[in-house]
């Protein structure tokens, strides 16, 4: 065998290696201490073409280099296909796709003319529309800016027009992953669906018809994608390539057949079958390939299956970006981010911008995270196998991708997804053990899901070709090592030639470098890297040497501190020997590898379940990790949102102490509560506890409180952020208006809404006259509501509406004895009813550096407008009345929908709200006793 124990990074050599006295004529006898150091990173196209999270992108990075920071750039990528190519004549893609306005006989008339869609005028700095590639500074509301994300997903959108103007058809897929996904609904004017779902998708690149962006005639939808999308690249392709009849025909033919049930959805929606038809023959130009025959997996979303949450609110929630640093993780995706593989971190991502409605599949999940927390073997059993897989989706997204041109890349690259592919097979049986004692239904399911025999049988084939221990490992030399080694011996003649010769190069490298190092009596000692081949690495003070300089025949000299690397001329021209023995190696073994592929295609859409299957896993184990680091409870899904003792959990992360827990309680009976409180008391705080909650409730995860109960929402609207907007020329006052003008567009009975400082930007009278309006026109819906105020005038609304309530936050008032003054001590706890602090401003500014005169005249004026303007208003003795009777109503409702108790303390129950009807109908009788006095 070889001598792995001499390399100081230890490549690891199939089994079916030669014998230490084949050494010479079978593979390489390193005799010297090879270390790799990172020179150079990958090009995006080499991070495109590889699954995500392994070092050593198709063989080609050293271990220790980490993945690119930027997207990856839209340009022809290099692939893998199965079985032989196609000639020109029998490929349909094979023409050139022109670019721009090239002369018409370079055009082909089967491609669309792509036009880079020209700079708004008045704005000269949109980079993003001429660049290939997206600037890294996003915007504050792209979701693209999330670090773990990196944008890979290209988009059509298409509106119809005349009578059908509002009417969108979409359709999405990442190069990343061989998935399309197909939507066509029917938007308002604001287009606030579409603007939602492109922000969750975070794309890479948005394709429009070129009679959208007609120059002085933009449509309404470009002009607002455009202004929201300021960093994504926009492409304008002619109208005609948004064929319906060309996109059904797109999916008969790629559509593999587990999922061709979407033809059937898709057939009568012509909007997104012309988005599907454009985006494909996009992506076939710009990725050089073309997809294989019943390889994508196409489905169909429809906007009512996941609840809305608008980028907004996505911001104001810090769902994904945290709004002081975005660099750093203090974000609902941090607190709830362990996962351990791509596609479980790309599916946590998406499902907290697009939370479930279905309470079966929330509870579904909820059985599983409960199932993992109680079964401790299970839960490391399978965070153990699960770290293991690559990013199975980018791995079967390289398989299904037909290159149009033969290129070592391409050659290389379809090696190394071999291996990875392998690699990822040997993991099921593993995975399958884990999981074969679960007792939830959901991992039940996904257990039965690995006993497909396809995997067994893909497995058996590559392994008839490639050596046992070929696998997936890190470092770009380790994976050389693999692919030059991956097809067993005797196979092809040829090929163990090519082998032999190649070792003999790198013996003769290691000797000459040995020679050298004697020669000059220096500690030199060989390394390796994927940009310069092997080179001469030296450590040692410049003292040591003679005359304090290498020798001449060293160059490209380059110092770190005490460390040099440098080369020689011989060297350079062994390295081009080297790799024109690779060249040779990984041709001979493509082509071996075509043969292999063409043999296992028709088996590897099974590989879409293990996909779903591992991301799917990794998500659940994520939300039962996160329970385990803090005492998250399960939730439940009734008509009441009740919270018992909740708490925020993105404050927990960041905090030393735990945070003050409060209490919650919203009925359809009581769907309104309008909160006060002093400055800094704790309100957006709250607004925003309730908010995530919620959405952990609806993504299958536990939540921070003691008991929790939530009513599913089907939207959540937020409008917290007090800031102006310098790009769309909007005041603050503005922007307060434009945000909840989009609640009030769009809300519904089973919407959630958080307002917070409504109306701060213009006068009292007007601000208060707003906040009453839009009060009383939410009162109308169902929907629960929280409302956070310093207007105290608004909670004389409850008089007038029994379904709002009146919460506020307590604070405690202290001695300074240093000062001699009373201090304000924050409690942040809520309690029922209003504020009895008053004019809390004025004591926030006596304890800054306002002068004390200042502070003096502001008390005095504010008295004299207090008793001149507000006026005590009270409640008649029916409105008590029926007060009493509407809140009795509501809970026998309540009770009937969702009691779970038994018949004597039911009755018991029952006995208490008597009561207490009792109570408040006495409570009328006195304040009309009162009034008449």
């Amino acid at each position: 065998m070889l001598r792995p124990e001499v390399l100081s990074v230890s490549p690891s050599v199939p089994a079916a290696s030669p014998s230490l006295g084949e050494a010479r004529s079978q593979g390489p006898r390193y005799n010297f201490g090879l270390q790799e150091t990172p020179q150079s990173r990958p090009s995006a196209q080499a991070s495109a073409s590889t699954p995500s999270g392994t070092s050593g992108a198709a063989g080609d990075r050293s271990s220790s280099t980490s993945l690119p920071r930027h997207p990856p750039r839209a340009r022809p990528a290099q692939g893998s296909y199965f079985g032989n190519k196609r000639s020109n004549a029998e490929n349909p893609f094979a023409s050139n796709f022109t670019f721009g306005t090239s002369s018409a006989s370079a055009q082909d008339s089967n491609y669309p003319q792509i036009l880079k869609t020209p700079l708004p005028t008045g704005n000269p700095q949109r980079s993003g529309y001429k660049s290939w590639t997206p600037q890294m500074g996003y915007s504050a509301t792209s979701s693209s800016a999330v670090s773990t994300h990196s944008p890979s997903v290209i988009v059509a959108v298409v509106e119809g027009r005349g009578l059908a103007r509002g009417e969108i058809g979409m359709a999405s897929i990442d190069l990343k992953s061989p998935q399309i996904i197909l939507s066509q609904f029917a938007d308002n004017t604001t287009y606030a669906k579409v603007i939602t779902k492109l922000k969750i998708l975070s794309p890479l690149e948005i394709i429009m018809s070129n009679t959208a962006c007609v120059v002085g005639n933009s449509t309404k939808l470009f002009t607002l994608i455009t202004e929201n999308f300021k960093n994504v690249n926009f492409t304008t392709i002619q109208r005609k390539y948004f064929n319906e009849t060309k996109g059904l025909e797109y999916i008969e033919q790629l559509c593999i057949t587990e999922f061709s049930t979407v033809l059937m959805e898709v057939q009568s929606k012509y909007y997104c079958l012309a988005a599907v038809a454009a985006l494909l023959k996009y992506v076939e130009f710009i990725q050089n390939s073309v997809y294989a025959p019943k390889s994508l997996k196409i489905c169909f979303q429809g906007s009512e299956q996941t609840a809305m949450i608008d980028s907004s609110s996505a911001q104001n929630l810090e769902l994904l970006i945290n709004n002081q640093d975005c660099r750093n993780n203090h974000t609902l995706f941090g607190v709830l981010n362990y996962t351990k593989t791509p596609g479980g971190s790309r599916r946590l991502r998406s499902n907290i911008l697009e939370p479930l409605v279905d309470i079966e599949t929330i509870n579904m999940r909820l059985d599983c995270v409960q199932e993992l927390l109680q079964d401790e073997e299970l839960f490391f059993g399978l965070q153990s196998v699960i770290s293991r897989f690559l990013d199975t989706e980018q791995l079967l997204s390289v398989l299904v991708q037909i290159p149009k041109q033969d290129t070592v890349n391409a050659a290389e690259s379809k090696i190394t997804n071999l291996i990875y592919l392998k690699h990822t097979l040997e993991l099921v049986d593993p995975l399958k053990i884990a999981l074969r004692n679960c007792s939830t239904p959901l991992l039940r399911a996904y257990c039965g899901s690995l006993e497909d025999k396809r995997f067994g049988i893909i497995l058996e084939k590559i392994k008839t070709i490639i050596n046992d221990d070929a696998r997936y490992m890190k470092g770009c030399l380790n994976m050389r090592t693999q692919k030059c080694y991956a097809v067993r011996s005797n196979i092809n003649e040829f090929l163990d030639i090519a082998r032999r010769t190649y070792t003999e190069i790198v013996d003769d490298i290691a000797g000459m470098i040995s020679q050298l190092a004697e020669k000059y009596s220096l500690p030199l000692r060989t390394s390796f890297s994927s940009a310069r081949g092997f080179f001469i690495q030296m450590t040692t003070d410049c003292t040591a040497l003679p005359n304090n300089q290498l020798p001449s025949e060293f160059i490209k000299i380059s110092k770190v501190k005490s460390s040099y690397t440098f080369t020689s001329a011989d060297l350079i021209k062994m390295n081009e020997r080297c790799q024109e023995s690779l060249r040779e190696i990984y041709h001979m073994t493509y082509m071996i590898v075509c043969k292999l592929l063409s043999e296992i295609y028709e088996h590897i859409h099974c590989l879409y379940k293990l996909s779903d299957t591992v991301s799917m896993l990794d998500m659940l184990l994520s939300f039962a990790h996160a329970c385990t680091l803090s005492d998250y409870v399960r939730p439940e899904f009734t008509d009441t949102l009740a919270i018992k003792q909740g708490w925020h959990p993105i404050l927990e992360k960041i905090s030393v102490e735990k945070p003050i827990a409060n209490n919650t309680y919203i009925t359809e009976g009581s769907n309104f509560l309008i909160i006060t409180g002093p400055n800094m008391s704790g309100k957006s705080t709250y607004l925003k506890q309730i908010a995530l909650c919620q959405i952990m409730a609806q993504i299958g995860s536990y939540v921070p409180a003691e008991y929790s109960s939530f009513r599913i929402a089907e939207q959540i609207f937020t409008r917290i952020s007090t800031d102006d907007d310098i790009e769309t020329n909007s005041s603050t006052f503005m922007k307060e208006m434009k945000e909840i003008a989009y609640i009030l567009h769009n809300a519904n009975n089973k919407s959630l809404i958080l307002i917070d400082e409504l109306g701060r930007g213009t006068n009292t009278e007007e601000g208060i006259g707003i906040c009453y309006a839009v009060c009383e026109y939410l009162l109308s819906l169902k929907a629960f509501t929280l409302f956070a105020t310093h207007f105290l005038e608004l909670c004389h609304i409850e008089v007038l509406y029994p379904n709002v309530e009146n919460m506020h936050f307590e604070v405690q008032h202290v001695k300074n004895t240093s000062r001699n003054k009373e201090a304000i001590l924050y409690t942040y706890k809520i309690c029922k009813g209003l504020t009895e602090e008053k004019n809390y401003g004025l004591k926030a500014a006596e304890v800054s550096s306002l002068p004390p005169s200042i502070v003096l005249d502001a008390k005095e004026i504010t008295t004299q407008i207090t008793r001149q303007v507000l006026q005590n208003q009270r409640s008649t003795p029916e409105m008590e009345r029926q007060r009493a009777v509407y809140h009795l109503a509501t809970r026998l409702v309540q009770t009937a929908r969702n009691s779970k108790l038994d018949p004597d303390s039911l009755r018991m129950y029952l006995s208490n709200l008597k009561k207490k009807y009792e109570t408040d109908f006495s409570r009328a009788e006195q304040v009309s006793g009162k009034t008449e006095e």
